[in-house]
């Protein structure tokens, strides 16, 4: 296969999926205060109904991506919908607590959607098309993640949970016929094979850390061996996996690659910009939902709370081409920092101004700016940073690092509605909560600003703006 048969039709399909994968893990948010009621468990429980599918997609991307590399990407991209639809199919028929979970844990592997896609772009396109191509992909990852809150809403209100997963499951259906139709096979191969003992080592270590986050409240006071037992796991389980992979010819994620400064400094700024991405959401449904006498809410259903996003989403839409643009005139560095600035005021504004629908409206308008001009730039400075052919496996850390944010974001939210919640309404958070919750991801936004200043000059590499016109011009 030549770089030729990539065209804009196969960039526009990936570029549409990746919003599918990204919507998995918003869906859920506005119903999450509805959900203890529905299925018959906590809050802190119901809130594992996003880390799952977080969880999963931090462990399973870096895998795929591997896999992707060594036995085709297109295939890899069929697998990760096939799961998506079968896991969504499965939460969709069987309403119970524990099918539903398995159902997220399944739709959470469509992380590697992403990751796989963008290499299939710069695989199968010249360099400068395949930059922007790859921007505009990861762009449609905030405006998927951002509209799949009104459209929860939506769905919700029309046919409850059913219908949130039977939408993913037609949608996933739809784009395995899409991707078999308009996307080229993968011809380049890397030899190697499936790393099985780092993945579960990986997994283990993850996992016990992220139920240490969500239940060290409630756990720490009944059952402190248990949170003992765990940190000790996940840190036995961190130990062993890191000399592995260095030692693995194959490994499932390259700690040599990644550990580079510049991939490195790149991945932590993703992972504070995704943190914040997802603080966002979650927060601004805190306070929607939350009843008035809370201090912290403004009493909106679950319909109009979905919708206080759509702004935010619609500025994506705008955004993500004019962040491409940047890039041409300003670079990846440059254009990184300047959307994690405004993330950060965007969270500054919120923190100062959070008393009302319209500003509440602004803010998430703010912050999906910032959101939208990091999503161009992140995996532009990502290729660029590794060779051509651990691209995939390189893209799939920074997805992975995403989803770490996503994960510690929502296992975050239920610790501080433990510490911080509501007094008479214990499944939303406190006006003193809410206003440090906002003030503390401005300060990790800006860190993230920071280190991507610190990024090396020669990062801001300027592209073709003739190859940039013709690009948008085909996805139009």
């Amino acid at each position: 296969m030549t770089r030729a048969h990539g065209g804009g039709m196969s960039i526009a399909v990936l570029a549409f999926a990746g919003m599918l994968s990204s919507l998995q893990f918003t869906l859920i948010v506005p119903v999450l205060p509805d959900i203890p009621a529905a299925l018959r468990v906590g809050p802190d429980d119901a809130s594992w109904l996003v880390t799952i599918a977080l969880l999963t997609g931090t462990v399973v991307t870096p895998v795929f991506g591997r896999l992707a590399d060594v036995h085709g990407r297109r295939r890899m991209l069929l697998v990760s919908l096939v799961l998506l639809a079968a896991g969504s199919a499965l939460a969709a028929i069987w309403n119970v607590f524990p099918a539903v979970l398995v159902g997220r844990g399944l739709q959470g592997t469509a992380t590697a959607i992403v990751p796989i896609g963008i290499s299939l772009i710069r695989e199968t396109t010249n360099r400068e098309r395949a930059n922007l191509g790859a921007a505009l992909m990861s762009g449609t990852i905030g405006i998927g993640s951002a509209l799949g809150l009104p459209l929860s809403g939506v769905l919700a209100t029309l046919g409850g949970l059913p219908l949130l997963f039977g939408f993913s499951a037609v949608a996933a259906a739809l784009f395995l016929g899409l991707v078999l139709v308009f996307v080229p096979a993968s011809a380049q191969r890397s030899p190697g094979r499936f790393d099985a003992v780092g993945t579960v080592l990986f997994a283990a270590a993850l996992a016990t850390a992220l139920v240490v986050v969500s239940k060290w409240l409630t756990w720490g006071q009944d059952a402190p061996w248990a949170i003992a037992a765990l940190i000790a796991a996940s840190a036995l389980a961190t130990a062993a996996w890191i000399p592995w992979e260095l030692r693995s010819t194959s490994p499932a994620i390259d700690l040599r690659l990644a550990m580079r400064p510049r991939v490195l400094q790149i991945n932590l700024a993703s992972l504070l910009r995704s943190f914040g991405m997802y603080a966002n959401h979650l927060l601004t449904m805190q306070e929607a939902r939350a009843p008035v006498e809370t201090g912290a809410g403004l009493g909106i259903p679950t319909l109009g709370a979905g919708l206080m996003l759509l702004p935010g989403a619609a500025v994506m839409i705008v955004v993500a081409p004019f962040g491409a643009r940047l890039l041409t005139r300003l670079g990846p560095r440059t254009t990184l920092a300047l959307g994690a600035a405004v993330m950060c005021a965007a969270f500054v504004f919120r923190f100062f101004a959070h008393q009302s629908a319209i500003t509440v409206l602004l803010g998430t308008l703010f912050v999906g700016t910032g959101t939208a001009l990091s999503f161009a730039a992140m995996p532009v400075l990502i290729m660029d940073a590794v060779p051509a052919a651990a691209a995939t496996s390189a893209v799939a850390v920074n997805a992975l690092v995403r989803s770490v944010g996503g994960a510690v974001a929502s296992a975050g939210l239920a610790v501080l509605i433990l510490a911080f919640g509501a007094a008479g309404h214990p499944d939303f958070v406190s006006a003193t909560g809410l206003s440090g919750a906002l003030l503390g991801v401005a300060g990790l936004c800006a860190v993230g600003a920071l280190i991507a200043i610190a990024l090396p000059r020669s990062a801001d590499r300027r592209f073709d703006r003739v190859a940039f016109d013709r690009l948008e011009k085909e996805l139009s």
